[in-house]
């Protein structure tokens, strides 16, 4: 059965995002691109230099991707507004990214300033992704305002950390009808796994792959995650429960009903 993500139009059949930071090389990136499966492929706006040649950042991604530009830098609303527009001039397409960022040791995001940029964007007719805060109010302020998904951290961004906010995470998947994608600080495939189970419709993956022994064997590894993750979601899962429960009867045995 067909299991696809449909965002802005355009439908994934794969459920992991992948960011292009601190890869070693671009060749190194590409590698880990094509091992994971991915098919959306976010970039900072700041790194692209058009006039690179093949050093460009956006050279090794493959056409068949969807870009995703990020606004990675911006302070406010009214900077990621700007970044957003020169991204669209500049050929990236009409996705976009939101990154708004005040906190300098925590990046965490800029719940606010992210409504009102997404707000204004969606309105000139880009697919925004906000990255935010999990907060069910934020969320409901983001879908109010045209997003075309959420992206809830897990953990503070690059910090391998894990599913943190998971909790937190679990209600927006529960009260929010759009992709809730769960973005940064995802460090092991398990924990991909973990998001995709309890049923996020993407994880976004960067420094966990990139900074890996064997990045390419690890977008890999991130790739089945996915995978099984999502399978397990759309099987079911069992009930939880208190108390063991014998998974075969408790009667029946051998020497029962046998003459003595």
């Amino acid at each position: 059965m067909s299991d696809t993500l449909t965002i802005g139009g355009r439908a994934l059949a794969s459920r992991l995002f992948l960011g292009t930071g601190k890869f070693a090389s671009n060749d190194l990136m590409a590698k880990a691109i094509a091992a994971s499966g991915a098919e959306v492929i976010t970039v900072a706006i700041r790194r692209v230099n058009p006039e690179a040649g093949q050093g460009n950042i956006l050279a090794p991604i493959p056409s068949r991707c969807q870009l995703l530009p990020n606004t990675s830098g911006a302070r406010t609303a009214a900077e990621a507004v700007r970044i957003a527009r020169l991204a669209r001039s500049g050929g990236c397409g009409n996705w976009i990214k939101i990154e708004v960022v005040n906190d300098n040791r925590y990046l965490l995001p800029d719940n606010q300033e992210t409504i009102e940029a997404t707000r204004i964007l969606a309105a000139e007719g880009f697919i925004v992704l906000p990255y935010m805060s999990p907060d069910l109010e934020a969320a409901r302020r983001l879908a109010a305002a045209g997003a075309a998904a959420v992206m809830p951290l897990g953990a503070p961004i690059g910090s391998n950390r894990g599913l943190r906010t998971r909790e937190l995470v679990r209600i927006l998947i529960e009260e929010i009808a759009l992709p809730i994608i769960v973005d940064a600080g995802l460090g092991r495939p398990s924990e991909a796994c973990e998001a995709m189970e309890m049923g996020a419709a993407a994880v976004l993956v960067n420094t966990a792959i990139a900074t890996a022994n064997d990045p390419v064997a690890m977008a890999q590894a991130f790739g089945q995650a996915v995978m099984a993750g999502r399978t397990a979601f759309l099987a079911g899962p069992g009930a939880v429960g208190r108390l063991a429960s014998a998974s075969s009867p408790l009667t029946g045995f051998l020497h029962e009903g046998l003459a003595s």
